[in-house]
């Protein structure tokens, strides 16, 4: 009788000893809030992807809520963004009191079609939050570009890339490099690099970095190290409303090892993503996705498109009765309850490529862990189950009136 088979997560982070002996390091020193593990992560950060400053945060739906808040977004205020992502996208345009405006992503992508963006903007637009959706870079020179045009500030969602990067005038750079306004990043066990959970704003705007620092510890004058550190008593002020948005000294420590492991991390991912493109390409009823010549991926996410008439949910299930996880593609927020409400958001065009994308997409197991053999189950399961599942057409969602 054969032994059952191993499951094969979706997602794996890559901790080891390093890690724990960094915690370990910082337990016995006693300063385990904020201190001087996150300003050394943060200056190692800030050193990796070329950004003058760097800005440790607890999570990045914190981060991306001080960034919008900083270039002056706010109540009854505008915000050009993609129903195509993770909710906190647009939850931290709301924590503004403003309203997400929702465009189309692109025709051959998940990321926002800045074809699409100038149509979107009103008198009330006040920034434009563009997504690397699942590690791929957006095409942030027209972005940008548009920004420009518009003196509209350009905020990246890069919670999924770090690492990931674009050729711009002829050289390679790190997103989080100052293309753009400001850049968020995450560090949730899903991404490439984590902290148990974690974010990071970078910017080459010193003002805006200014007001990070501060709000993030309660828009407290005197940080802690300042006040410890001190020969003379020192009293704080709180002139505005600040935020509890720290990261801790034990988080920062694990994410100045994840940092050195970066590099390898993203070869190994990107190697493992290139075998996938092979082994799948002669799959019949299936899409994988391609990489645009000016960007390179950290594959946070392998994602691919079923044909139109494949049960997203039966290939799914059939994957898990045989011991493989996968989830859905992104989601689109419009969708969710949450969104239901008037006021809570505008679409400026058709989201239809949104939709179908969120109903004929499926993100495959991909971790540095994986083996070659993890790497065959997983096609050779996926082909059975494309196979069996052609019967059952889905159950398509209406598209919502893009109201006027």
């Amino acid at each position: 009788m054969s032994s059952p088979q191993s499951t094969i997560p979706v997602a794996k982070p890559v901790l080891g000893e390093e890690e724990a002996e960094a915690v370990r390091r910082v337990i016995l020193s006693g300063w385990v809030t904020q201190g001087p593990e996150v300003a050394a992560f943060e200056s190692e950060f800030a050193a990796f992807v070329g950004a003058p400053h760097a800005c440790a945060m607890s999570n990045c739906t914190t981060a991306l809520h001080l960034a919008l808040k900083a270039v002056g977004v706010g109540a009854g205020d505008e915000v050009i963004t993609v129903s195509h992502s993770f909710i906190a996208t647009a939850n931290a345009v709301r924590y503004c009191d403003a309203v997400p405006v929702f465009v189309d992503i692109e025709a051959d992508g998940y990321n926002i079609d800045p074809s699409l963006i100038e149509t979107a903007i009103t008198p009330r637009t006040k920034a434009i939050l563009c997504v690397h959706q699942l590690g791929m870079p957006c095409d942030l020179r027209a972005i940008v570009e548009i920004g420009k045009r518009h003196s509209l500030p350009v905020i990246e969602d890069a919670a999924c890339a770090t690492g990931s990067e674009i050729l711009w005038d002829g050289r390679w750079e790190k997103i989080g490099k100052p293309h753009g306004d400001i850049a968020c990043f995450s560090f949730h066990p899903r991404k490439v690099v984590t902290t148990g959970d974690g974010g990071m704003l970078t910017t080459a705007n010193a003002e805006y970095d200014r007001k990070f620092r501060l709000w993030r510890q309660h828009g407290m004058s005197v940080t802690d190290a300042v006040r410890h550190g001190s020969k003379q008593v020192i009293f704080e002020d709180y002139d505005e409303l600040g935020y509890n948005y720290r990261m801790t000294d034990l988080q920062a420590a694990v994410g100045r090892v994840q940092l050195r492991r970066l590099p390898e991390l993203v070869a190994q991912r990107r190697r493992l993503a290139d075998q996938y493109c092979e082994r799948l390409s002669t799959i019949p009823g299936l899409s994988i996705p391609t990489e645009p010549d000016w960007a390179r991926s950290n594959w946070q996410s392998f994602c691919v498109r079923l044909s139109d008439e494949i049960d997203q949910r039966a290939v799914m299930q059939a994957l898990l009765d045989q011991g493989i996880s996968t989830r859905r593609g992104v989601m689109n927020i419009h969708l969710e309850g949450a969104y239901s409400g008037q006021g809570s958001h505008r679409a400026a065009t058709s989201l239809a490529r949104s939709i179908s994308a969120q109903q004929q997409t499926v993100i495959l197991p991909l971790y540095a862990q994986m083996t070659e053999a993890d790497i065959a189950r997983v096609v050779e399961t996926l082909r059975q189950a494309l196979a069996g599942a052609g019967t059952g057409r889905v159950v398509r969602q209406p598209e919502q009136a893009v109201p006027a």
